[in-house]
Formats: C-alpha cells, structure tokens, sequence
C-alpha cells in the first residue's frame, strides 16, 4: 500500500525550493509514531528537521525559527493568535498516558506544604499536575526545579513531577523498585473530567501557512501518512525502537497504542476544558480560540 502524501510532486516543489519547511521534531519516544513513516514515505528528505526538547522547539516555533512544529499545549494557547493547529495531529491521551507521572512517598491528599520536586520545565505538564494537585487534592506544596532524576528527586523531595521519556522510566522500572506510589496524569484528568488531555499539538506560523497554504497542507497530510503507516505497523516501530532503548518491544507496543494522536472534536473540548482552568493564571485568555488548518 502506498501511504505516501506525493509532496515531491515538482509542481508543487518547484516554488517551494527557495522554502524548505523548517519543521520540528520532539526527541522523545512518544512522537516516534508520528516521525517513524515519514522515512518509510520519503516525506522526511523535504523538511528542514530540528530535533530538540518539547521546550526548545515551542520556543523556535513561536519565535519564528520554525515554520511548522510541535508546541506544548500551554505554548500553543499563549502564542494561539500566531499559530494555526493541525487538526487531527497531537500527542495526548483519553485516560493513562504513562509517561506523564507524579511518583510520591506519601498519598497526594498528604502533600499540601511538602516539598515537590519538577523534573521538567514542560509548563503544560507541570501546570496539569499543579492543576490536580490544588483543584482534585486540596493541596499546594511547595514547588522546586530539578534534573530529573528520580532517585535525586526523592531525597530533597516527598514527590516529583517527570515526563517524556525520564517518565516512563520512572513508572514502569524505577519507582516500582523504590516501593514509591506512580500516579497517571492523563488517568487523573480522565477521572476528574471525562475528557481526553492534550499535551502537545502540531502547528504552523500563520504567516507561513499565508505564504506556502500548498507546502503547509501538504506538510499536514505527510504527518497523517506517517501516523497511520506507523501505527499499522506498530509491531515493526516497537521492535525497531527496542533495540536502542531500556524498554522491551512489547512495552513500546503498549505504549504507542495507548498514546491518543488525534485532534478533534473531544480533544478540543479538552483543551477547552483546560484553559478555562487555568488561562487566567497561566498568561491566555479562559476563551482562547484555537485556529484550525482548513483543507
């Protein structure tokens, strides 16, 4: 089956050339899904790739140094009257997400005025779990930034926030040999809302989608290719991951499978959700609009 989005088409390339898309991508195992099939469709060799942190590449994309990306959630509503989101295109969750994790020594009811390390400067992570933790918990700990490391992390500290890969480590094999308690972000804002939770969208400058709209569909459609061919093949991703990796195959298999990549319509209600709970604190409005790419 060819999953290929034909963007080498020389019609359309030709007066792209003098604008290769300048596109980021996250070095974290919870985006390889949607990296994975762009070399297998050869979409990959006609982007100008950035590998950084979730935060750098927010950073570069609101900055202007990227003309299409991956933003963190809260970066994304911050910079919304700039940016145009991909629909149906994000890394989130209807529920666990496994590597968005509070990993505490004691009950999070018990850590109101306790010492809770972050292990990440990932504001939509660390504001979802401030969020939990003050709103479904009652509590307000006193917060601090630190590598994440979790062993480091709970000798200042009785909890730590971590995601991403640092995540994922501690829930599956490190916190589980400290004998401490892992609790799911993504699980909690489920049961506390009934709503999936977005962590990060891709996104697009509107200034490049006004001067490339062609490259910029185009750049979407690869992204949707790449998505689908991977999580077909989800097995062969695993398996390929594995072997550079501290995790088995049958774990990545889990995890891809259990990541939410889609962006509609209840994972905008979501989101909605979320900046209505926290815009006014957190420097957008509780209504922002979120500004879909039209086909």
């Amino acid at each position: 089956m060819d999953n290929s989005p034909e963007i080498l088409k020389p019609e359309i390339l030709k007066a792209a050339r003098r604008t290769r898309p300048r596109v980021g991508h996250i070095q974290f195992l919870n985006c390889m899904p949607l990296y994975w099939g762009l070399a297998r469709t050869g979409s990959l060799l006609d982007f100008e790739l950035t590998k950084d942190t979730p935060e750098k590449l927010s950073e570069q994309l609101v900055g202007g140094d990227l003309d299409i990306g991956p933003i963190t959630l809260v970066e994304f509503l911050k910079a919304a009257d700039d940016l145009v989101a991909f629909p149906n295109l994000a890394v989130g969750c209807d529920g666990p997400v496994m590597s968005c994790v509070i990993v505490s020594q004691v009950p999070l009811d018990q850590l109101d005025g306790r010492r809770v390390a972050l292990g990440s400067t990932s504001r939509t992570s660390v504001r979802l779990a401030q969020l939990l933790l003050a709103e479904r918990f009652g509590v307000r700990p006193d917060y601090y930034t630190c590598p994440p490391d979790l062993g480091l992390m709970m000798q200042d500290a009785e909890a730590a926030v971590l995601i991403g890969d640092a995540a994922l480590r501690a829930n599956l094999h490190d916190a589980p040999r400290l004998g401490l308690q892992v609790h799911d972000l993504g699980a909690l804002w489920k049961e506390w809302t009934g709503l999936p939770f977005v962590f990060a969208v891709w996104a697009a400058r509107k200034e490049y989608v006004e001067r490339e709209p062609l490259i910029t569909r185009k750049v979407h459609e690869a992204f949707l290719a790449s998505r689908d061919l991977s999580l077909e093949e989800v097995a062969k991703v695993s398996e390929q991951a594995a072997r550079w990796e501290v995790f088995d195959e049958k774990v990545l298999e889990e995890y891809f499978t259990t990541l939410d990549f889609r962006f509609g319509p209840a994972q905008l209600e979501g989101v909605t959700e979320f900046a209505r709970r926290v815009g006014p604190t957190t420097g957008f409005p509780a209504d922002v609009r979120v500004e879909l790419l039209t086909s």
